[in-house]
């Protein structure tokens, strides 16, 4: 008996040495080595000051400004709470909340009708951190922004499309825009700080 707890011990002990931080520093040095940017949160700075993440979004609700979609993690946008609602499809406050989302929506975006509200304008991520909107959710916002800028619509719409990505691999996911890199394009574009 005391032969197999020796070995237990042992093994446990291997297993704690090898999995908890010889793998863990061999990942972390080759990430820093390959991919530094990445592996440090694809930071993005400005003038020398870190003012946000590729990767996670940030509230913005200045008219001028491309929004982010909605988000369920704490307060908005809380790292720390990173989530979704777990409401469900047949839930009557997830349909309360959608329909004041779309009326949100239309009020903002004038020019938007009920029925061609962008999907993710008015859902959640399931994370809530979600950087990046659909291109249909950005085109729906560009005449709030021209207007809210004193810029043509066609001008925001080829800022947009330059910002755009496009499916990861050419063929995972969709099309998206990352809400902070157009909001900092629009500012550099038109002269504005944030």
């Amino acid at each position: 008996m005391g032969r197999h707890v020796s070995i237990a011990i042992r093994m446990t002990l291997v297993t704690i040495v090898v999995f908890g931080l010889v793998y863990p520093l061999a990942m972390t040095g080759i990430a820093q080595l390959a991919f530094p940017r990445q592996a440090n949160g694809s930071l993005i700075v400005e003038h020398g000051r870190v003012i946000g993440s590729e990767l996670i979004g940030q509230q913005f609700t200045q008219p001028g400004y491309f929004h982010p979609r909605p988000s369920a993690a704490g307060n908005g946008y809380d790292a720390t709470a990173s989530g979704g609602s777990n409401l469900g499809p047949t839930s009557k406050a997830l349909a309360n909340t959608l329909k004041d989302r779309v009326e949100s929506a239309m009020r903002q975006n004038h020019d938007l009708t009920r029925g061609h509200v962008p999907a993710d304008m008015v859902t959640t991520s399931g994370s809530g951190l979600d950087p990046d909107i659909s291109v249909a959710n950005a085109y729906a916002q560009v005449p709030r922004i021209a207007k809210a800028r004193g810029l043509s619509e066609e001008s925001v719409r080829k800022l947009m499309d330059r910002n755009a990505t496009g499916r990861t691999f050419g063929f995972l996911g969709e099309p998206r825009v990352n809400v902070l890199r157009i909001n900092l394009a629009l500012d550099a574009a038109t002269g504005s700080a944030r």
